[in-house]
């Protein structure tokens, strides 16, 4: 049995993304895709254990083939931008997660203005701080976009992730293919 652990390793408030939701003899219970490997997990936790709801709008779909980030809002899409990707020895994951947190004011430009943390885990780069979490940010090299340039992060140039930090708020759906 896991313990989902009220922080993120960024030091932000832990959210999961409800999938689902019942009523049983002991309570409320909500089914959560949880953030930690084999990617794509899920249980049930007590709806007491949460906080509150916030519904999101939105959903970020990230094609690896074609090297794009599409948003969508209420099924429309309103952001398109060229990103890079991990590199084959360390491979964007695929599959259903969620933005986790937000990050700014790095004292780094390599990772950008703008971060979004991801559910998504590296099955390869483990030993990384937090356990190889993917991220969504900026790039000091913007000339290397688009591609497979990252450790398995999604890169986009820092004028394309401004933007999206607009319009995309955490706890949005965020789909790899």
């Amino acid at each position: 049995m896991a313990e989902l652990s009220g922080e993120t390793p960024e030091g932000t408030t832990n959210i999961v993304l409800v999938l689902a939701g019942t009523t049983r003899e002991d309570g409320q219970w909500v089914r959560v895709r949880l953030p930690v490997l084999p990617n794509g997990q899920t249980a049930w936790v007590p709806r007491r254990a949460l906080g509150g709801y916030q519904f999101v709008h939105t959903r970020l779909v990230v094609n690896r083939e074609r090297f794009t980030a599409t948003l969508f809002s209420d099924g429309h899409a309103v952001f398109h931008a060229a990103i890079g990707i991990g590199r084959p020895e360390s491979p964007t994951p695929s599959g259903d997660f969620y933005i986790r947190d937000k990050l700014s004011g790095f004292g780094n430009l390599f990772y950008g203005p703008i971060a979004y943390g991801t559910s998504a885990k590296s099955a390869v780069l483990t030993d990384w701080p937090g356990g190889g979490f993917i991220g969504v940010h900026g790039t000091n090299q913007p000339d290397l976009i688009p591609g497979r340039i990252s450790h398995g992060c999604i890169r986009m140039r820092n004028d394309d992730i401004l933007r999206l930090s607009h319009l995309m708020p955490v706890g949005t759906p965020l789909t790899i293919e």
